[in-house]
């Protein structure tokens, strides 16, 4: 009789095969700000497209492009085991570093506004900080996984990790990309802390990087002719401030409800890379404060997710699944916040995409890879969580 039940009690808690779980609110998140970003990418670029290359759909086509090509990689990433990138984790931040290097081989790397930021492909320019974002959340919750006493224990085991992710912090200041160093810099120390990093280290390390970043910006003109015209961009509304003044214009003129659909114009050649990095002030300006706040409220929903698979990770003792999810979700809501924060003149004017939604082929296609990541991360997490119920039962009914 007992074995009768155990039997159906594994029938019952045994996963169907291939059955895969997937996170329903976190794909409906994701695929909303997808489907706004390229509504609002074709409206701010048609224009741009005409004058350029006398062909109006030359950026909403390439979008498409970059958009199908992230789905691909995320379908990939949803379905390679996580514990390939828990094992890779030192031999990706060395291919990282080599990356980082080759943006500055005559040749190879591509220099566009002063910035050596990009590596030449022959069919398009990968941007290789985007790369080294997820490249660095990989490695941080390897090393956090598999050096959990150490970083516990004392400040040396918090030294270590530093070590190779500061040659990365030198290369992309050297790029200089400074966004991209404050937003992996940002999301290790937080992983440190939920890794178990004392709350006196853990204050250490933040302080620094407030130093750090103040000597950074205290030593480069550009950054702190960035940091004036933040702090009073009308001062200078025809030079430094101009883009922050005709951002701050479009979001006002949107009002509750917006002008409408396709009716910005800020975007008529007034607002610099309004279909990149001042998306969201297009958006503002069309779809007004009811749209803007409906597109934070997706990212709050897909960062919500992010938080609640690093728990459902933690409770199952599943450490690198939930450092990882973590760190994801830092990553996506600190880049995101800065983004808006930009347009809407609450922060300096920073080089930073809004993820999902901005144009640009490297940070949508890495974006789409961290949403099949996560899809992972739940998956296997769902896995391990039916795989525990049906021991459980298998024991009760044995």
């Amino acid at each position: 009789m007992s074995v009768v039940m155990s039997n159906a009690a594994d029938s019952a808690l045994a996963p169907r095969r291939g059955r895969y779980y997937l996170d329903g609110w976190l794909l409906f998140a994701a695929i909303s700000l997808l489907s706004i970003g390229y509504v609002m990418v074709v409206s701010a670029s048609l224009h741009l497209g005409d004058r350029m290359y006398e062909n109006i759909w030359h950026y909403p086509a390439r979008q498409a492009v970059h958009i199908v090509i992230g789905v691909l990689l995320g379908f990939v990433m949803a379905n390679i085991p996580l514990k390939v990138w828990e094992q890779s984790g030192p031999s990706l931040i060395l291919v990282a570093i080599a990356l980082l290097v080759l943006v500055f081989i005559p040749g190879i790397g591509v220099k566009v506004n002063g910035s050596y930021r990009w590596v030449n492909l022959g069919v398009a320019r990968l941007q290789v900080s985007e790369i080294v974002k997820l490249v660095c959340i990989l490695y941080m919750a390897g090393f956090l996984t598999r050096h959990v006493n150490d970083v516990r224990a004392s400040i040396k085991g918090l030294v270590r990790p530093i070590l190779p992710l500061g040659v990365v912090f030198g290369l992309l200041l050297a790029e200089p990309d400074f966004g991209a160093t404050f937003v992996i810099g940002f999301s290790v120390v937080c992983m440190m802390f939920l890794g178990g990093a004392r709350l006196i280290e853990f204050v250490v390390l933040v302080l620094m990087g407030l130093v750090l970043g103040v000597v950074a910006i205290g030593s480069s003109a550009y950054r702190m002719e960035r940091v004036t015209a933040f702090m009073d961009p009308w001062a200078d509304h025809l030079g430094s401030g101009f883009q922050l003044v005709q951002s701050l214009i479009a979001m006002g003129r949107g009002e509750w409800f917006g002008v409408g659909l396709g009716s910005s114009i800020q975007k008529l050649f007034y607002l610099p890379e309004a279909h990149t990095d001042f998306i969201f002030a297009v958006l503002g300006e069309e779809l007004g404060f009811v749209g803007s706040c409906a597109v934070i409220l997706l990212f709050g929903l897909l960062i919500w997710r992010a938080f609640q698979m690093g728990k459902a990770a933690e409770r199952l003792n599943l450490r690198f699944y939930s450092l990882l999810a973590y760190g994801l979700g830092v990553w996506v809501g600190l880049q995101s916040f800065v983004n808006i924060a930009v347009n809407m003149g609450a922060l300096p004017t920073k080089g930073l995409t809004l993820p999902l939604m901005s144009y640009g082929g490297s940070s949508m296609i890495i974006m789409c890879m961290v949403v099949g990541l996560l899809c992972r991360i739940h998956h296997e997490t769902q896995q391990d969580y039916v795989a525990q119920l049906k021991g459980r039962s298998a024991w009760q009914y044995a």
